[in-house]
């Protein structure tokens, strides 16, 4: 199935990273949340957070300082899709 590889579920492979994805299921969430939740350095969020986004799984924006992550359900569709076909 186009857009599913090995470096997608390699994201998921990741305990904090699957935290990450069940506090972005409730929602749009700022990095400052994030780091709240989680007991890691900004900078290991932050590489978290480029993992989950160049896999496709969540989407980013900026506002003044800060970056807020939202899930990209349409990955999570076709990842759902691709595990029933198996």
């Amino acid at each position: 199935m186009a857009g599913i590889d090995a470096e997608l579920f390699k994201a998921l492979s990741d305990g904090n990273r699957l935290i990450i994805l069940e506090m972005l299921s409730r929602g749009e969430t700022c990095a400052c949340r994030l780091l709240e939740a989680l007991d890691v350095t900004q900078p290991t969020l932050s590489h978290h957070m480029k993992i989950l986004c160049n896999s496709g799984l969540v989407t980013s924006r900026k506002s003044g300082q800060w970056s807020y992550y939202s899930l990209n359900r349409e990955k999570l569709d076709e990842i759902k899709a691709y595990l029933s076909s198996l």
